[in-house]
């Protein structure tokens, strides 16, 4: 654990954190307005999107965000044309804004805030949450890469500071447009203290009938395994599977007919997931490589479960099986129903799951958000020096 160093103070200054989405459904998005708030920042946060958990920014179980400013923008639509509309929705509601820093927390708001920043002399940090010239959304459709490459080379370099989730895309962009390499934030907290291994019991009536509870948390949509994780499930019977969160596969999960089996939750804001995270045996993070920011993603969830001391199920790509083959969890095919089953049966050992289990916290710590939370911080003070 690296040893902590005295936190900068930057009271009376001032910083706008942008996204299209939810910050108080980000848990990475949080950490970072937090840890802006104590630098002694002053923050306002624009976003795409109504708040899934106003508590997160109003108090609550939040500490110290109870003085964030939101400002929520109403915009429909998909794709370019829902990028367009929030360009001109941010540019719109960033013009009067006066701020020493802008924090744009993806490439659709980028434009936006670089804007802003340029016209107003403040510094601008970009976090490239993905590669976004090639997401999933844009699987098979060359022309809506094309548009975001574009945005993104256009803007990417009036960055004062570029940041990412992973060593791969960081070494992506640095190549694809000739700036500094980002500075890589890894998705990670820190791991947990006093955990209640029975909370996610409680919360959902699991009956306690000794199967492997197994736990998927994220969207409901292509490429994160569901279709295989589902059919795995149908074929081992010592198991029960839970699906916490939302998404375009609803219908399909919803005609998986494995009845109590399968256990289906609503989106749960980010702090209350990380208090019911510890109580699965096992978590499914069966990322699919449809797409190359798919094959080179770190996604929250793996580190999420590492966090609560849960073993992983993972999918064989460099940056996941760096984390996962160092002895926390087993991986399989995430395309293959019999590979997933069979990894599953192997989980089901309880003995194995507690080797795994034991070595979470040690394969987390480089990872953990006390040393990206001392990076970050140490990134916007010499900005704002």
């Amino acid at each position: 654990m690296p040893t902590a160093l005295p936190t900068p103070s930057l009271h009376g200054r001032h910083a706008t954190f942008t996204l299209l989405g939810d910050v108080t459904g980000s848990s990475r998005a949080l950490r970072q307005i937090r840890a802006l708030r104590d630098l002694g920042l002053e923050v306002d946060v624009v976003q795409v999107d109504p708040p899934r958990a106003p508590a997160a920014l109003e108090g609550g179980s939040l500490d110290g965000l109870e003085a964030v400013g939101l400002t929520a923008l109403e915009v429909t639509g998909q794709g370019p044309l829902l990028f367009a509309k929030a360009h001109r929705a941010m540019t719109q509601a960033l013009a009067s804004s006066r701020s020493d820093l802008y924090l744009a927390s993806d490439l659709y708001t980028l434009p936006a805030a670089s804007s802003r920043a340029r016209a107003s002399g403040a510094a601008l940090v970009y976090d490239s949450r993905e590669l976004y010239t090639a997401l999933d959304s844009s699987a098979g459709k060359p022309w809506v890469s094309a548009v975001w490459r574009a945005v993104e080379s256009r803007t990417i370099r009036h960055a004062d500071a570029v940041l990412t989730v992973g060593d791969a895309i960081a070494d992506r962009l640095e190549g694809a447009y000739g700036i500094d390499r980002p500075t890589v934030l890894y998705n990670a907290p820190d791991a947990g203290g006093e955990t209640d291994r029975d909370a996610l019991a409680r919360h959902l009536g699991l009956p306690d009938d000794g199967r492997m509870v197994v736990l998927y948390q994220g969207l409901f949509r292509s490429g994160r395994g569901i279709p295989s994780l589902l059919e795995a499930t149908r074929r081992v019977q010592d198991m029960r599977l839970v699906l916490i969160g939302e998404g375009v596969l609803e219908d399909e999960i919803g005609r998986a007919d494995l009845g109590d089996r399968l256990v289906v939750s609503p989106f749960i804001p980010p702090d209350r997931l990380a208090t019911l995270t510890p109580g699965a045996d096992l978590g499914a993070c069966l990322i699919e490589p449809l797409t190359e920011s798919l094959r080179l993603s770190l996604p929250n969830k793996l580190f999420e479960y590492l966090a609560a001391g849960v073993p992983i199920l993972a999918s064989p790509l460099p940056e996941i099986e760096a984390v996962v083959g160092q002895g926390v969890g087993v991986l399989a095919d995430p395309s293959d129903p019999t590979a997933v089953a069979a990894a599953l049966r192997r989980a089901l050992d309880a003995e194995t799951r507690v080797r795994w289990r034991e070595k979470t916290a040690s394969v987390l710590d480089p990872y953990t958000w006390t040393r990206g939370r001392a990076t970050f911080q140490a990134l916007v003070a010499s900005l704002l020096s």
